[in-house]
């Protein structure tokens, strides 16, 4: 149960009690087995997908979703290609658009037979994925990101692509790589795993944990993220957003998120969590975060009509 060694850095107001456990379901998609990790609340008003960026998968993020499965709320997290206990049939050819596509059609596939409000909650490039399957699908009723990191701005990019010995010179380098797209290296030469988190432990689980920041994948995989380019901000108008970014940030600044948010025409929030590195698992923050997320979806459920709940 790979949640527990995440679950253990929580503050100990939020572990007196066991976390619910996740119950693994699979889903199929293009010839890959796709695990999604579920906590069934059939009486609930509003659901929420938990999605991770690189370096992340269910099992890291599941602490969150159970903390929200305790209070009602619906909750899944869900592994993407490279990543979690999904299968993988082809991990040299996995792109970012893949991601996208994926998650898309996941998101169309869980709403189509259950009309229950959906909200998807991205961690790091999580935030950019679930802001891009709101615009693209148009069926989910709210977003919330702890990070906006954009790949088209060109700070953003030197902040998600950090190699030690290229430094910002990595998109660059990784446009001239086309011949090697395909070639896997550990996700920690790519990124900068060691500002995962304020704790060096936690960094160094997130880092060395195979299922997460220990994988392997495609230099192809970073440059195609590099080089994609999102739904124009000025153009969303899907759903609301909220952005729950941490203050203490070492990887992505906030700063990156906030230019990005205010050119989205609204709504929009913004919810800067004190004390929390880019994990956000830190006290005052992960308290704020909590009750950011609670007011999201009470607002949510208020406004779904009582036929629907």
């Amino acid at each position: 149960m790979e949640y527990l060694r995440y679950a253990q850095f929580l503050p100990a107001d939020y572990r007196r009690e066991p976390l619910l456990e996740p119950i693994s379901t699979w889903w199929s998609w293009r010839g890959r087995t796709v695990h999604v990790a579920r906590a069934a609340r059939p009486d609930a008003a509003v659901r929420v997908l938990l999605v991770h960026g690189a370096g992340g998968h269910a099992g890291l993020l599941w602490p969150f979703a159970a903390l929200a499965a305790s209070e009602g709320v619906e909750a899944m997290a869900i592994d993407l290609p490279l990543y979690g206990d999904t299968v993988e049939p082809e991990p040299n050819s996995v792109r970012y658009a893949h991601w996208v596509d994926l998650l898309s059609e996941f998101v169309l596939a869980e709403t189509e037979f259950d009309e229950r409000p959906l909200i998807l909650f991205g961690a790091s490039m999580g935030g950019m994925l679930v802001y891009e399957t709101a615009a693209r699908t148009r069926a989910v009723a709210h977003v919330v990101a702890t990070c906006l990191l954009d790949p088209s701005d060109p700070a953003a990019r030197r902040a998600a692509a950090r190699w030690s010995f290229t430094g910002g010179f990595a998109p660059l380098l990784l446009r001239s790589l086309t011949p090697l797209a395909g070639l896997r290296v550990p996700i920690r030469w790519l990124v900068d795993m060691r500002n995962m988190s304020l704790d060096p432990a936690l960094s160094d689980l997130c880092g060395s944990d195979p299922k997460g920041g220990g994988a392997h994948v495609p230099l192809g995989f970073l440059a195609d993220f590099l080089n994609f380019r999102h739904t124009p901000p000025e153009e969303f108008t899907a759903t609301p957003v909220t952005l729950v970014h941490p203050a203490a940030d070492r990887w992505t600044p906030p700063s990156l998120s906030l230019r990005f948010l205010a050119r989205v025409p609204g709504p929009t929030r913004t919810v800067l969590l004190d004390g929390c590195g880019h994990f956000p698992i830190e006290e005052p923050g992960l308290s704020l975060l909590a009750t950011t997320l609670r007011e999201v979806l009470a607002e949510t459920a208020a406004l779904t009509p009582p036929d629907r709940r």
